[in-house]
């Protein structure tokens, strides 16, 4: 054998007196004799020997058969491995599902719920119960410990609330969030669930599960009104006998974020549109409109009903009228024409009055024009320069702008009305703002300062966030505490008793008094990047400085340039992620004795959040709009791009990504994979 042979070889020329060549070939030698040994070892198992020998050869191995036969064998083992591993999986699966069922009662046990959480004592203004003490306050250890720390109210349940207590770090508040609706609502996908492509429930996430990350309180009840004095919060619910009940939740921080309504813009007959802001309202419109798709077939409705069934009207061009347009549109040719008449598809039209030249006002000029080219295509009526002035059950009376100036009035048959056109305030807001008086000028939302502070109100307790406030852009107003807080920097503590109307700043303190405005009004940044050019532009004099009046001048301009942040989930969503780190920093600073030490520093009434926080300051990131089959995405500044089917996907890919759960990902998938398969959901219930 080769083994063999190779082995007798080798061993001969380590005998002693063997020829000075083998002796010089030491390495070799001793390689043989481990081989010989091997060899040895299994010389009395043929089959073993046959294997060693073959190891040592370079030959290929041969194969038998055919190369189709090799490869349904490797597809064959593929297959049974991704069954095996599915198995597994589904094993598994009911593994864990029988885990989560309860196989014994749980122990019947004492808990350990504090008096005056059953029996809460009467106080404030109209002598109503005051929640001091929560149920759950008892429940664990660490609930024990929140009963000692501020008092964290939030009144409402969207995405400034939600943001927040995502971002709030735990134990360091007891945290109480009263809302009348026990769910978070992912309202960018809501005209999606209208017509069936997506379900409810994959709209919305439990309140208290949100809540359960930070240990927190739920009350189930309506905001009515706050004492700020006595900072109590008044709430209403109605009780298992129908009678409203009212009492009071204490505060140490409020945070208002109870969002808007809709603006009815003085319009009559509102009563027969439909709304869009809150589930319900979805299932009210996807059964509206399968109800008049139904009553279109039946052979007793006649041609001039039957088009007046299938007439939908959309009031508002913004990004909800848009999308719900888009998504009824790719309904009625996707699922419509495979489930219903072909007639109906003839019949049916879909019209879209906006009141300004152009839909998605806010958007890019050229996305906007891109959108209202999409829906021509798509024969979606759109009706711009148009404003409606009343709403009958049947039909919609609007006036509309012709190119020569001229006003024309019009009436348009519909059986389906849905009305978003911007936002209002809620009854609660607007009790607060006629509580407050001269500090809230604005008639649509609470103002609140760069801190989101409520104006009006004791700075560092209530604070106003999401749609339901806007922050005041008032530069100008401060000019005499930035004049002042410059000087003071600059030349002491004495200059500052020199009345400021009469100085005149060189650009030394222009710069200083720039800096200020940036830390307080941050959205002012980018209207202060050449303070060389504003300097030169409003020295009137050209005398080397700025008198009073100048400076005055030069902030009002400012003023001017700053607009309103937009009323969106993404500006909420940023607030309340400010907010939640703002309070985090303060905890910190305060357990750190931080807070102390730069309280003592401050030169003027110490401002708590200022010491500890920056100002909030609005990254825009980004508008998006579905428009039927494609998207839009507007990134500001004159950049932004629009698509068909890929940019749909990337849509659906952003809002995927900021869905507030695991959960809430999983049924999108789920529901978008349904509607692949098997169309969308065109029951009424």
């Amino acid at each position: 054998m080769l083994g063999r042979s190779i082995g007798r070889g080798r061993s001969a020329s380590l005998r002693p007196g063997g020829t000075a060549t083998a002796r010089m070939g030491l390495k070799f030698d001793y390689e043989s004799l481990a081989q010989q040994r091997i060899q040895r070892l299994f010389s009395h198992h043929h089959g073993l020997h046959l294997v060693l020998s073959r190891y040592i050869s370079s030959d290929p191995l041969p194969r038998k058969g055919s190369r189709a036969l090799r490869i349904a064998y490797r597809l064959a083992a593929l297959l049974g491995s991704a069954v095996v591993v599915l198995g597994i999986g589904i094993v598994g699966f009911f593994i864990y599902d029988a885990s989560t069922y309860a196989t014994e009662h749980a122990n019947q046990r004492e808990v350990d719920v504090a008096a005056l959480a059953l029996n809460p004592r009467h106080g404030g203004p109209k002598n109503l119960p005051i929640l001091e003490v929560c149920l759950d306050d008892n429940d664990s250890e660490s609930m024990r410990r929140q009963k000692e720390k501020p008092r964290l109210v939030i009144l409402g349940g969207g995405w400034g609330a939600v943001s927040l207590l995502k971002e709030l770090e735990p134990e360091n508040y007891h945290v109480t969030v009263i809302s009348p609706k026990n769910y978070f609502l992912f309202t960018p996908m809501l005209p999606s669930a209208t017509v069936g492509t997506l379900g409810l429930r994959a709209l919305v996430e439990p309140i208290r599960r949100i809540i359960h990350a930070v240990g927190g309180h739920y009350v189930r009840a309506q905001a009515e009104n706050v004492d700020f004095q006595s900072r109590l919060v008044e709430v209403s619910q109605t009780d298992c006998n129908g009678n409203e009940q009212r009492f009071y939740v204490p505060y140490d921080k409020l945070v208002i974020a109870v969002g808007s309504v809709t603006n009815p813009h003085g319009v009559k007959g509102l009563e027969h549109c439909h709304f869009l802001k809150d589930i319900n309202d979805a299932r009210e419109i996807r059964n509206k409109v399968i109800q008049n798709l139904e009553l279109a077939c039946l052979p007793t409705t006649s041609d001039d009903e039957r088009r007046r069934l299938l007439s939908f009207v959309v009031c508002g061009g913004g990004p909800t009228g848009v999308e719900f347009a888009a998504e009824l549109f790719d309904m009625l040719n996707e699922d419509l024409i495979q489930l219903f008449p072909k007639l109906l598809r003839n019949e049916i039209s879909v019209h879209l009055i906006q009141s300004r030249d152009h839909i998605l006002n806010t958007y890019d000029e050229t996305l906007s024009k891109y959108a209202e080219d999409r829906f021509a295509r798509d024969q979606v009526d759109v009706l711009v320069n148009s404003r409606v002035r009343e709403v009958h059950p049947d039909s919609i009376i609007f006036t509309q702008k012709q190119d020569d100036g001229t006003i024309v009035t019009k009436q348009l048959p519909m059986g389906f009305c849905l009305w978003s056109t911007g936002v209002s305030q809620t009854p609660f807001c607007k009790r607060l703002a006629a509580k407050l008086g001269s500090a809230q000028t604005n008639r649509h939302a609470l103002e609140t300062d760069t801190h989101l502070r409520l104006n009006g109100t004791p700075l560092g307790e209530v604070y106003a966030i999401g749609d339901c406030a806007t922050v005041q852009n008032n530069v100008a107003d401060h000019i005499v505490s930035f004049v002042k807080r410059s000087l003071t920097w600059k030349h002491g503590a004495s200059a500052v008793d020199t009345d400021p109307s009469k100085l005149h700043l060189r650009f030394n303190d222009w710069r200083a008094i720039a800096e200020q405005v940036r830390k307080r009004f941050p959205q002012a940044t980018d209207h202060l990047k050449r303070l060389d050019k504003l300097f030169a532009e409003y020295d009137r004099d050209k005398s080397g400085t700025l008198d009073f009046a100048e400076l005055r001048e030069l902030l009002v301009q400012i003023d001017s340039k700053l607009t309103s942040l937009p009323a969106t989930a993404q500006r909420a969503h940023q607030q309340g992620q400010y907010l939640a780190k703002k309070f985090n920093a303060l905890a910190r600073a305060v357990n750190s004795g931080r807070l102390i030490r730069e309280l003592a520093k401050a030169e003027e009434t110490p401002d708590v959040d200022a010491a500890v926080y920056k100002a909030f300051d609005y990254k825009h990131l980004g508008s998006l709009a579905y428009i039927g089959n494609s998207a839009i995405l507007d990134l500001g500044h004159g950049r932004g791009f629009a698509g068909g089917l890929w940019a749909m996907y990337a849509w659906r890919s952003i809002y995927f990504a900021q869905s507030v759960s695991f959960r809430t990902r999983v049924l999108m998938a789920m529901d978008w994979a349904k509607r692949g398969l098997f169309g969308r959901d065109l029951m009424s219930y």
